[in-house]
């Protein structure tokens, strides 16, 4: 059983560049609001008007319904973000803080529904400019996503930092939740595009961990509206890179590679939720009226770290709630 068509130095050395491309435009685009503002309003106008109309048109890879969904809402996202980053006043407003939530649940149910999708389509070949075998690793992955998504908690609990770059950090959002979507979301991909998933599902989903994990903690959703963002963009753009061109890869498009990839995106997310189930019924917490991993290391090291937690916060992750917080 193998995941795709054996690679080439070429095709490794490039997915490497889109890794580092794409963490290197998060760094830059999370360093201010004209960033935000150029690279998620300016650039995107530009290329509605004069690029993707011709690149992103019936018949191509990306010129499906999703696609053109998936970009917009990955937009939309980065300037909701950066609008409660700089906006002061939105930084106060239980509905303003329930918004990145709303739209990372928005954009797993998205997925879902194209797993069902594909599902029923019983396809074994080109459908929508993509290779695509249906079976019940669609049924079984898209369960994943609507387990993923129900396990989202801590709406109430983002804060942006103190410091220069005024980012969003989501404390309640801990590892074993982003590493099972990670794995739902990387067999999203293999299941519904299959042949982009070399690079939209792997280079790209390690694209913001990696920076969640070693550079920004608790700004995994952030990272991921951004890196999702240019990506989208870029694939709209140019789809032949992840189609025809020397660095795309080819998915071996094997049944048993697509049930094992999302068996276990459905047994990561049943993991989650049973943690997360333990979690709410031993220490008596609602995921619509507290955080639920704030007695967590992980969630400790982001609040002590990062300055801006509220003073409940600190308290609850027993962190005295005068201490100078230290950059992170």
């Amino acid at each position: 059983m193998f995941l795709y068509e054996p690679l080439n130095l070429t095709q490794v050395v490039m997915w490497f560049v889109v890794l580092g491309a794409l963490i290197g435009l998060n760094e830059l685009s999370r360093r201010g609001p004209w960033a935000g503002m150029f690279f998620f309003i300016a650039v995107p106008a530009v290329l509605t008007v004069f690029v993707w109309p011709h690149t992103a048109g019936e018949g191509s890879s990306t010129g499906t319904w999703f696609h053109w969904v998936k970009v917009y809402s990955a937009l939309a996202g980065c300037l909701g973000f950066l609008a409660l980053r700089y906006i002061k006043r939105l930084q106060s407003n239980k509905y303003a803080l329930m918004f990145p939530a709303a739209i990372l649940a928005l954009n797993i149910l998205e997925a879902c529904i194209r797993d069902f999708q594909v599902g029923a389509m019983h396809a074994d070949g080109m459908v929508d400019g993509v290779y695509m075998v249906s079976g019940a690793w669609n049924y079984m992955n898209g369960i994943a996503g609507i387990i993923n998504l129900l396990a989202i908690t801590g709406w109430m609990g983002i804060y942006i930092s103190r410091d220069k770059t005024k980012d969003m950090v989501f404390p309640d959002m801990i590892w074993p939740w982003i590493i099972a979507y990670d794995i739902w979301n990387f067999a999203y991909v293999y299941n519904c595009v299959g042949d982009h998933s070399f690079y939209a599902g792997a280079a790209l989903l390690i694209s913001c961990t990696i920076p969640a994990f070693f550079i920004r903690k608790g700004a995994w959703l952030q990272h991921r509206a951004h890196t999702l963002a240019f990506w989208m963009m870029w694939t709209m753009a140019v789809p032949a890179f992840v189609g025809d061109s020397r660095f795309s890869v080819e998915a071996s498009h094997d049944p048993a590679a697509l049930f094992t990839v999302s068996a276990l995106s459905l047994a990561a997310n049943i993991a989650v939720a049973v943690y997360q189930i333990y979690k709410m019924v031993t220490r008596r917490r609602s995921p619509l009226k507290a955080e639920i991993y704030d007695d967590t290391a992980a969630y400790r090291r982001v609040v002590e770290s990062i300055p801006g937690a509220r003073p409940d916060q600190l308290a609850a992750a027993g962190v005295a709630a005068d201490k100078e917080s230290v950059p992170a």
